[in-house]
């Protein structure tokens, strides 16, 4: 799965997400984000969390949804690997999300992302779907 591409931004990380519509752009968004932090062939889907974020417009959801997903790993030491966006209306979602513990014998972390800014995050319509752009502090 590829689905984005970074960017340089002063001293924080930026990405550029693409999707046909809004589960696979939340989808592929996710996957950057532990793309980016290791290497996702080492990471087993074994263990399954659901739960439900908020908005107050697409912006601010995927925003919520990318901070929810780091905090499984930032808190609670969880390598994510497999995202499914199970419900989502523009300012709610439902998600389920499968990874394993970070184990410091199998895993390494490539770039830590610290937080998910709300710093120039735009989504768009395009002709193929849907376009992110979001920064984060590395």
């Amino acid at each position: 799965m590829t689905g984005y591409k970074t960017f340089n931004h002063t001293a924080d990380l930026g990405i550029e997400v693409s999707g046909k519509d809004e589960r696979e752009l939340f989808s592929n968004a996710a996957f950057a984000v532990f793309d980016i932090t290791t290497d996702l062939h080492d990471v087993n889907a074994r263990e399954v969390r659901r739960f439900a974020v908020e908005g107050s417009d697409l912006e601010d959801l995927l925003v919520n949804y990318l901070r929810e997903v780091l905090y499984m790993f930032s808190g609670q030491g969880l390598l994510l690997k497999d995202f499914s966006i199970l419900e989502i209306n523009g300012r709610h979602l439902v998600a389920e999300v499968r990874g394993e513990p970070f184990d410091s014998a199998r895993h390494s972390v490539k770039t830590e992302i610290k937080a998910v800014t709300y710093h120039e995050v735009e989504v768009r319509e395009t002709e193929k779907g849907l376009k992110a752009r979001l920064i984060f502090d590395v």
